[in-house]
């Protein structure tokens, strides 16, 4: 699978940066690319990474989110994750890197009942 970034600006100035699919070796730099465009156009509220679509990362995509964090720290901007997927979630956790990114809550899916 592949990796689509889409970025929006939320009602508090924030903006909302939302991959989709898999962040591995392949596409782990369009999530630094993502987070510096947004420093380019401007100083945001915070950026918020919605990670609630994210079906795999791995130890470089984890790698690119700290390289974000650590970007946008530098021009003041707090960088969190928020709703992240079960499978990002555990990854964040086993890192020890939740709390680097504001200790966001596994985002639950959907349940369908027939």
């Amino acid at each position: 699978m592949t990796l689509s970034i889409t970025t929006s600006t939320l009602a508090d100035g924030a903006v909302e940066v939302s991959p989709r699919g898999e962040i591995d070796v392949e596409n782990a730099y369009e999530i630094r690319e993502a987070v510096a465009a947004q420093l380019n156009e401007g100083t945001p509220a915070r950026i918020e990474l919605n990670m609630q679509h994210v079906t795999f990362i791995d130890s470089v995509g984890i790698s690119a989110l700290v390289a974000a964090f650590q970007l946008a720290g530098v021009s003041g901007v707090k960088v969190i994750v928020t709703r992240p997927s079960r499978f990002a979630h555990k990854q964040l956790w086993v890192t020890g890197l939740l709390g680097l990114f504001g200790n966001p809550q596994p985002h639950e899916e959907a349940v369908v009942t027939s």
